[in-house]
């Protein structure tokens, strides 16, 4: 037996002993020079063992962190765009609610008095104009998927530019702009809710962010239509965005982003054709080719 000390099965060719030591027998001598067992003690394979279950145990603690860390990242990525547009919505509702308090309480103010002056009455009726801008406006973006099927008809842009200014005259009164047209008569076919939504977008738009005693140029000539005003204009880093629904390019006026929306919206349904130029403090111009 060597140096071993427990007694040994040959008829195994692995056996464990007490001291869980490896012994492995070897039965190839088949008696030569007297010697029919080689007995080997191993004393290193539990040592093995123990540094490969370690490893193992390193290896899925590893991994698991390691899938953790993409899971989290992944998860975080993939809820970035929902929670963007969760702000977005916040914001659209916590704008639109301001919005409508001003011209509302407007409104209740003025018919809270027995006699009303012509200033008063004045008031009554741009407050009443804007509630009913904000309600179309917020009326086509909800039914945006539903309009597929509206009628369109020949409409001269000419005549129906000069009837929504008139509209919108007492705006552009109040802030003391000036509008300046030139109109070439033109006919286009398109519904014509949705030609209006686009006219009043834009103006109402150079009218609320232009300066006071600025200047409004409205121009119709060769199937282009061009609105530039002398406003606060928006910067060029910006410009890209400003299509995008609930996207505000400035905090400076009232809005809550979904006019240019619909004018892009519009303008693609109609393959018409929308570009804008802008200089901060300078003044935007858009241009319309139909």
């Amino acid at each position: 037996n060597g140096n071993l000390e427990s007694k040994i099965d040959f008829s195994k060719d692995i056996i464990k002993d007490d001291k869980k030591q490896f012994i492995l027998i070897d039965k190839s001598t088949l008696g030569h020079l007297g010697v029919y067992y080689i007995a080997i003690e191993e004393n290193s394979y539990f040592d093995k063992i123990k540094e490969l279950k370690v490893n193992i145990i390193l290896f899925f603690l590893i991994l698991y962190s390691l899938i953790s860390l993409i899971g989290f990242y992944l998860a975080k990525l993939f809820l970035k765009p929902i929670k963007e547009e969760r702000e977005k919505l916040n914001n659209f509702i916590r704008d639109t609610t301001h919005e409508l308090n001003t011209p509302i309480t407007a409104i209740l103010m003025s018919t809270e008095k027995e006699n009303l002056n012509e200033k008063q009455i004045q008031r009554v009726r741009l407050s009443a104009k804007r509630v009913s801008e904000i309600y179309k406006d917020l009326i086509y973006i909800f039914l945006q998927g539903s309009d597929e099927n509206k009628s369109t008809e020949k409409i001269y842009l000419n005549s129906l530019i000069l009837e929504q200014l008139e509209y919108l005259e007492p705006l552009a009164s109040k802030k003391k702009i000036k509008i300046n047209t030139t109109l070439e008569n033109f006919e286009y076919l398109i519904n014509k809710d949705d030609a209006i939504r686009v006219i009043n977008n834009l103006i109402s738009n150079a009218i609320k962010y232009n300066k006071i005693s600025g200047q409004i140029n409205i121009s119709l000539k060769n199937r282009i239509l061009e609105i530039s005003d002398t406003g606060i204009g928006i910067e060029e880093d910006k410009l890209k965005d400003i299509y995008r629904r609930y996207y505000r390019a400035t905090k400076e006026q009232g809005g809550f982003g979904i006019g240019l929306n619909i004018v892009s919206h519009i303008c693609a349904k109609y393959n018409i054709k929308i570009d804008v130029e802008s200089k901060k403090n300078i003044g935007t111009t858009f241009f319309l080719s139909f």
